[in-house]
């Protein structure tokens, strides 16, 4: 019976040293982990400052902080995917088929798909970012936006126990978090378009052979 190609050829000893380069990628994806671990701590605190301060915050306040959970959860589940995905692509095989918990993008992912669902949830998260941007300036109820003397003053103000009379909202700010916001959403759809027009060369090449 024949043996897999794998335990019947053996890896010359700098080829061996390059494929066992990427378990240095293991320390990055710990990493992550923990900063994983740190954004269900800064959950926690939204969530309990969102308990605590329900009677006095007004309806907006309650939906900016909302925003806000929503927020870390999409950049929690950025994170699971770059973890579970990056480490199933680069570095070794979990093991998962068959796992009742296993998740249903994990079976067919690669490097072209990762980046694809990576782009989709960075756009996921800029819109959240945005839409925070535009309740807030929608709460502004006519104030002025600070300016730059007004803003370097923000500690003193604080200190003092003053309330400041403006907005650090500024125009040009919204304009560009919006810009950006665009600009991810065309990167997203040039890297759906190249991966789609790579398959459809891939499976060209097949059908031919």
């Amino acid at each position: 019976m024949d043996q897999p190609l794998y335990t019947r050829r053996r890896l010359g000893a700098l080829p061996l040293l390059i494929f066992s380069s990427r378990w240095l990628q293991l320390p990055l994806y710990v990493g992550l982990i923990v900063a994983q671990c740190v954004y269900v701590y800064l959950f926690g605190k939204e969530l309990w400052h969102l308990i605590h301060e329900a009677p006095s915050l007004g309806e907006q306040e309650i939906m900016l902080i909302v925003l806000g959970l929503i927020d870390v959860v999409m950049i929690s589940n950025l994170l699971i995917m770059v973890i579970v995905g990056g480490y199933e692509t680069f570095v070794s095989r979990l093991g998962l088929e068959g796992h009742p918990d296993q998740p249903e993008w994990l079976s067919h992912v690669n490097a072209s798909m990762l980046k694809v669902k990576l782009a989709m949830a960075i756009i996921g998260i800029s819109s959240i970012h945005l839409l925070k941007t535009f309740i807030a300036a929608g709460t502004l109820n006519g104030l002025p936006f600070c300016s730059p003397e007004v803003l370097a003053s923000i500690a003193q103000a604080d200190e003092a126990g003053s309330v400041l009379k403006c907005a650090t909202l500024t125009p040009v700010g919204v304009m560009w978090q919006t810009i950006i916001h665009v600009a991810f959403i065309f990167s997203a759809i040039g890297i759906a378009w190249t991966d789609r027009i790579m398959h459809a060369h891939m499976a060209k090449i097949t059908e031919e052979h």
